[in-house]
């Protein structure tokens, strides 16, 4: 019996130590350039990048956010974050987007329409 109690308890820390946390889900990041302020409508990102995980309000204008957050004991956390803001007319009219693992210099990580 005590020998079982141990294999449990060993079992258990390594299952704690090696444990990840994921938030969110996976989407195509790699269709963000494809995001053109002022022509982009709700329906083409919907088609790009499927539900939002969260919806809201920033300063009046409605707001869709994609979001894949990997989180590990032993590794580098990876994120990803997409917020796209829409006008009335429900056109892109700015997006953010951060990530944590890759060279952003190839894409634009912030824009906001004149």
């Amino acid at each position: 019996m005590r020998y079982f109690k141990t294999i449990l308890l060993a079992l258990t820390l390594v299952g704690l130590l090696t444990a990840c946390a994921t938030v969110g889900k996976p989407y195509a990041e790699h269709k963000v350039t494809d995001i053109v302020l002022g022509e982009t409508s709700k329906t083409d990102i919907q088609t790009m990048f499927g539900n939002p995980w969260r919806t809201g309000l920033e300063s009046g204008q409605q707001t869709w956010t994609y979001a894949h957050y990997r989180y590990g004991v032993f590794s580098n956390a990876q994120t990803s974050d997409l917020v796209v803001r829409y006008n009335k007319q429900g056109k892109v009219v700015s997006y953010t987007f951060n990530r944590t693992t890759a060279d952003l210099t190839k894409q634009e990580a912030n824009k906001v329409a004149p």
